[in-house]
């Protein structure tokens, strides 16, 4: 049964045999995997045996584990972790013989990077996911990650200022761990204080960390102050330039074909499979062709090709063009902007 981090908590009272830690927010799966273990030792889970899928990991010592009987007759918490989220044919057929052999004194915490369609909907992942809990670790973002912060804010018994709390939003957003590490600062500093966007200036620097998609994600919607953020918190990590071109030229080219096609009569419904866009991405198409006309589109690509140019042939990483081509994102930037020139 799939369960998010915010509601696992009502859902430990009587531990299922499997629970399954998927994602790549390292934070909620130790927050998840401390719950866990913390209502298991509860229930008498007192022994704790940990497993890794190296290279030569025998599954059947897995299979041990899970059949003998304990050394101190207290029951166990197996934690195996699969670093690349696949156990392979003798990983799942391991843990078809588990899952025949159920052991109440046993709990199994299953432990990977994040799960895509592939996983989740193979025979050993559904078998599992049948027998327990599945618990995908991904970074919340936007509105997720607003109730997210509310809810470590009131969980830590903090008062903080609304305009701080929107202070906090865009110092954390992409960054759970240092969001956390932020609150039990104030817990500790500032623990009956009506904390203030200056207390929060005193005490820390930006820490947001954004992926290129996160960045692509926000200009295609015309969210132009989260994209500046967003693209200054990239440099500022280092992120290759070559990365961050690929993927916004990617995107401009993506727009000019669906553009194209719209103008030759096409029904977006039918572009959508062509050009493999699922359906959590379509409005975020719909809004940049709605916005944008064919001018702007292909201008923009033409501002590309100059910037991937002065890369490839000089090794010039412009951030500051990159900047102007984020702004062209919104229409209204090419009245003042799309005269400006790049050498």
């Amino acid at each position: 049964m799939r369960v998010y981090p915010d509601q696992l908590k009502t859902h430990l009272q009587k531990l299922p045999q499997v629970c399954l830690l998927f994602g790549d927010d390292l934070w909620l799966i130790e927050d998840s995997k401390r719950q866990i273990i913390a209502a298991a030792k509860k229930q008498g889970f007192d022994e704790r045996v940990q497993l890794s899928q190296e290279t030569g990991f025998n599954w059947g010592e897995l299979i041990q584990e899970w059949q003998s009987m304990s050394l101190f007759a207290s029951r166990r918490i197996i934690e195996l972790n699969l670093p690349n989220g696949k156990p392979g044919t003798d990983g799942a057929n391991a843990f078809q013989i588990l899952l025949q052999q159920p052991n109440p004194d046993i709990l199994l915490i299953i432990q990977g990077p994040k799960a895509g369609v592939e996983q989740t909907n193979s025979k050993w992942f559904k078998s599992l996911d049948s027998q327990g809990l599945y618990i995908p670790c991904a970074t919340p973002e936007g509105k997720q990650f607003e109730r997210w912060l509310d809810n470590r804010i009131q969980q830590h018994k903090l008062t903080i200022h609304h305009d701080a709390k929107a202070m906090m939003f865009n110092l954390f957003e992409g960054n759970l761990l240092a969001a956390e590490q932020a609150m039990q600062i104030l817990q500790l500093v500032s623990p009956n204080d009506n904390i203030t966007p200056e207390q929060l200036t005193d005490y820390f620097e930006d820490q947001s960390r954004f992926s290129v998609f996160q960045l692509t994600d926000a200009i295609l919607s015309n969210h132009q102050k989260q994209a500046q953020h967003m693209l200054a918190q990239l440099q500022g990590e280092g992120t290759a330039m070559p990365i961050l071109m690929w993927a916004i030229f990617k995107e401009i080219t993506l727009l000019l074909n669906l553009k194209l096609a719209q103008l030759q009569g096409e029904q977006l419904s039918q572009l959508w499979g062509k050009y493999r866009i699922w359906d959590k991405r379509k409005p975020l198409y719909q809004a940049a062709l709605t916005r944008l006309e064919l001018h702007h589109i292909e201008h923009m690509l033409g501002l590309a090709s100059i910037l991937e140019l002065n890369l490839k042939q000089h090794g010039i990483e412009d951030w500051v063009g990159m900047s102007h081509l984020c702004i062209l994102f919104d229409p209204r930037a090419h009245n003042r902007l799309a005269h400006i020139e790049l050498s």
